[in-house]
């Protein structure tokens, strides 16, 4: 099933949808490929909406980066020759 034929499975008001990105709305076209499809696409999906603009080092990265610093406790120790 395409992209398009998923805008027709139900109608927008029986619940909500969350969609997330990490690009402005200008960008999208370089991942749909089509600027009439992106066009008809950001029309749909902004429809009625709220659009939550978040600037800011991301959650998940922050928490990768601490992740890496810290030693794994759980590491069995070293070989020794």
């Amino acid at each position: 099933m395409g992209l398009p034929a998923l805008a027709s499975i139900r109608p927008a008001t029986t619940g909500s949808t969350i969609v997330t990105s990490n690009l402005p709305f200008d960008e999208w076209t370089s991942v749909f490929g089509s600027e009439r499809l992106t066009g008809a696409l950001l029309d749909r999906l902004t429809h009625h909406v709220h659009i939550l603009e978040m600037n800011g080092e991301s959650y998940r990265l922050a928490q990768s980066k601490r992740r890496v610093r810290r030693p794994k406790l759980d590491a069995p120790p070293a070989a020794t020759a």
